[in-house]
């Protein structure tokens, strides 16, 4: 395994720090830390299993300091853990078998009616009230928690986004949402690092440092989240998706 050099541990601190203070609360720390781990000449496979590393010590960070907040509904996301666990597995397999390519124009589509129904629903300020679990609501939660965790095993993008906007239309509010998303996430998070470990994509040298930078980012990000509530976190979830979309949109281009 080559070494790094200490000026790209460096940089892969500082750009950690950042994709985790940003991913702790809605997710998108994958549009700061992988073009970084690009410059480290890793091949792509490389990459995304070095970034899964540090997302998820990130992700378990953030569900630490939101438990401790009593922000985390511990019966609900016990229940959907491993949906999103298998079914990350099964995305990170299923990559090794399938283009990911195809599902752009339809992740674009969706980020663009998640974004236009955030920006007019107007009563998501902090005191949404928990909707009541039928059947048929639970049923498709659950199903909507394995698709989300086997999207994100698959592709990965605008993941915290969809993740968070599920718990927003389940009656959260924005920090509950980022604080139950973020579970939901950190199970999604160790399903795929163990695949790509069992595939050997790992870097260590590369993601250990800068995993470790993540957490400090997590803690930050997420208290400054619990502490700032709704108004904090609904912009930086409406700019995040929004980054999304155009991403999404250039690399199509």
């Amino acid at each position: 395994m080559e070494l790094p050099s200490f000026d790209m541990i460096l940089f892969l601190v500082i750009v950690g720090f950042a994709a985790a203070f940003i991913d702790s609360v809605v997710g998108g720390g994958g549009l700061i830390a992988v073009p970084a781990l690009m410059f480290t000449g890793l091949p792509t496979n490389m990459v995304l299993g070095t970034n899964k590393l540090g997302g998820t010590l990130s992700s378990l960070t953030s569900t630490v300091s939101f438990l401790f907040s009593g922000k985390i509904n511990g019966k609900l996301v016990l229940l959907l853990f491993p949906l999103s666990f298998i079914g990350s597995a099964l995305g990170t397999y299923t990559i090794h078998l399938v283009p990911s390519t195809f599902l752009k124009p339809l992740v674009v589509g969706l980020l663009i009616v998640i974004l236009i129904y955030t920006l007019l629903k107007k009563n998501w300020d902090g005191s949404g009230q928990q909707v009541r679990f039928t059947f048929v609501r639970g049923l498709a939660t659950a199903v909507c928690a394995f698709a989300l965790g086997f999207y994100d095993g698959f592709f990965g993008p605008g993941a915290g986004s969809f993740l968070l906007f599920l718990f927003l239309m389940l009656g959260f509010d924005f920090v509950g949402a980022s604080a139950n998303a973020k579970v939901l996430n950190f199970a999604s998070n160790v399903a795929s690092l163990a695949s790509f470990f069992w595939l050997k994509s790992v870097h260590l040298g590369y993601g250990l440092p800068m995993g470790l930078a993540m957490i400090a980012g997590s803690i930050v990000g997420s208290q400054i989240a619990i502490r700032k509530g709704s108004k904090y976190v609904k912009p930086l979830f409406i700019g995040i998706t929004a980054i999304l979309i155009g991403k999404q949109i250039w690399d199509m281009l």
